[in-house]
């Protein structure tokens, strides 16, 4: 992902990228911030959890989030840059989790106990996701 992304992420050029295609709809900017907001609180899960014995996380406010940061008013390449450096860290930092840890329960707002291995096969499902949808 961190190999290819970023380069096909520049593809698509600024003006295009603070666009929504519809007035309820997140423009590319705002897709990349969510993304780069992902990062912020799973990063904060994936240290967290290895040093509790169990994870009682805040849920994720995703509108609030994204409305907040105005992602439509930040460059392009700004948000490019920080979603990939970002996510190199988080690569190095699961990368280094101990076996032990990976079944540590982790519970995230009001949604079902799960473990910290679940946590990061989830995270990255959901940014292969929405990588795809910033380039169809």
């Amino acid at each position: 992902i961190l190999d290819d992304f970023p380069t096909q992420l520049r593809g698509i050029v600024e003006s295009e990228a603070g666009v929504a295609s519809s007035p309820e709809k997140w423009s590319k900017k705002e897709i990349l911030g969510h993304l780069i907001d992902s990062a912020s609180n799973n990063h904060q899960r994936f240290v967290r959890a290895q040093i509790v014995p169990e994870l009682v996380a805040p849920k994720y406010e995703q509108e609030a989030w994204v409305s907040v940061q105005v992602y439509r008013g930040e460059s392009w390449e700004a948000l490019i840059e920080l979603w990939e450096s970002y996510n190199r860290h988080i690569l190095h930092v699961m990368s280094h989790v101990p076996a032990s840890k990976l079944q540590t329960r982790c519970t995230v707002g009001d949604n079902e106990p799960v473990t910290l291995e679940f946590l990061m096969r989830d995270y990255v499902d959901h940014m292969r996701g929405h990588l795809k949808q910033l380039l169809a």
